[in-house]
């Protein structure tokens, strides 16, 4: 498919999401050689009517240069006019496109190649000229959108492309604990994170928009931090199909015989990271086996401060950080005491190897991680923005990765850079559910 159309579908993609009726299209795609049979189940296979109005979308997206049009044909006839009318407006007067009428549609037989052993093919390899498709005297229609003959997959191959997502229809989705360390005690030797409340608000306005459960836990020690993990293990999710787990604190680096990283209490004690996400794994919690545990760490991963490197000027996009930026580290080493805290750095994550997690964290392991007393973190900031933006077209991963870009151009002080990142075990895409 030809950038301008992908790109159209990608800018349209809430709107197909939320009108498109992908049932009444099938059979129209199938005769016109947009997919393959193989290619409608597993749409169909991909769960409600907006999952596989996504995975339709998205998969349009390989097909070929007739594919597009011959898409905007399916709508028109199906009565899905305004969808059509939509993608239509979108493109450029220059590549504006007009779908045939149905009288001049020429329907495509699709051939596929014979199926061969693999003695065979390395027989024909030897000894035969390269073979091209055989053109029928009698008819001249096109094999598929992009004019290629399409070759059988392999019996049990599953395409890249077509993952299923999770389960995440639950009403309500599930429980979200967000735990906000702001005050610490002044034997922890830990400043008090100011913004934190900033990122607190945001987070749990979010998720609550997310159709999730979210309990604030606020000023915590050591001891309540593993009290309030062990009771929301023992919570019966059953009947939800996620669950959350958000730490706002100070961090450091800790030995680990797995993952590092570490969260702190208000009174200076920590909480390794490896230990909140077992809190949460399939042995531990039996009912949110299978299902997505999602942690995001806003906290510092250690003591170092990243200068970055330098780039060419078309691979950064600058954006300086205010004055008033701080970290959510303890001191690691003397050279900190010569700068100004107004940026304070948070603790990096970790992750156990049971499935289904994804734990994020604000930054690099070993790095600070960057809090604007003003605005809040960069980390939540961004992320926050992101899932509202992104959340009703875009999986969680691809918006991570939008959230680790767009953090990686800010700098504190005009000096130091910060680098978020996560450890992803899911074994499926994960679409958060979305009002409309």
């Amino acid at each position: 498919m030809d950038d301008i159309h992908k790109k159209i579908l990608q800018r349209n993609r809430s709107n197909l999401v939320r009108d498109l009726d992908p049932s009444i299209l099938y059979d129209g795609l199938l005769e016109k050689g947009v997919f393959t049979q193989d290619m409608i189940d597993e749409i169909k296979s991909s769960g409600t009517r907006r999952d596989q109005a996504r995975q339709l979308a998205r998969d349009l997206e390989t097909r070929g240069s007739r594919a597009f049009p011959l898409f905007l044909e399916c709508l028109q006839e199906t009565g899905q006019h305004s969808l059509a009318e939509l993608l239509l407006n979108a493109a450029p007067p220059a590549v504006h496109l007009q779908p045939s009428t149905p009288t001049q549609v020429v329907r495509p037989v699709v051939q596929p190649l014979p199926i061969s052993s693999p003695m065979d093919v390395d027989k024909q390899k030897k000894d035969v000229a390269p073979v091209y498709p055989i053109q029928r005297p009698s008819t001249t229609p096109s094999p598929s959108p992009d004019r290629e003959y399409i070759r059988p997959r392999p019996q049990g191959r599953t395409r890249r492309d077509s993952i299923q997502a999770y389960k995440m229809d639950a009403t309500p989705c599930g429980h979200c604990l967000i735990i906000n360390n702001v005050e610490f005690k002044p034997q922890s030797d830990l400043s008090n994170r100011t913004g934190s409340n900033i990122d607190c608000d945001k987070l749990e306005r979010r998720f609550k928009a997310l159709n999730f459960i979210v309990e604030v836990r606020t000023n915590l020690k050591q001891r309540q931090i593993k009290h309030e993990l062990s009771a929301l293990s023992q919570k019966d999710h059953s009947q939800y199909d996620c669950c959350v787990v958000i730490m706002l604190s100070h961090g450091t680096e800790v030995s680990h015989s797995r993952f590092p990283g570490a969260v702190y209490g208000v009174d200076g004690q920590h909480v390794p990271v490896q230990y909140i996400t077992n809190y949460l794994n399939g042995k531990n919690c039996p009912s949110l086996q299978g299902k997505p545990k999602l942690f995001f760490i806003q906290a510092c991963g250690g003591g170092e401060r990243d200068t970055g490197f330098e780039v060419s000027p078309d691979e950064v996009e600058p954006s300086v950080g205010g004055a008033d930026d701080q970290t959510d580290a303890i001191p690691m080493s003397s050279s900190s005491d010569s700068l100004s805290m107004s940026d304070e750095p948070d603790a990096r994550a970790t992750l156990p190897t049971p499935s289904d997690i994804l734990v994020s964290y604000s930054t690099f392991p070993g790095y600070v991680s960057w809090r604007d007393t003003q605005s809040g973190s960069w980390y939540v900031e961004i992320l926050d923005r992101i899932l509202e933006e992104n959340a009703a077209t875009d999986d969680l991963a691809t918006m991570l990765m939008m959230v680790n870009h767009e953090v990686s151009q800010n700098s504190a002080k005009g000096l130091y850079k910060q680098m978020p990142g996560s450890f992803n075990f899911l074994r499926k895409h994960l679409y958060f559910q979305t009002q409309g």
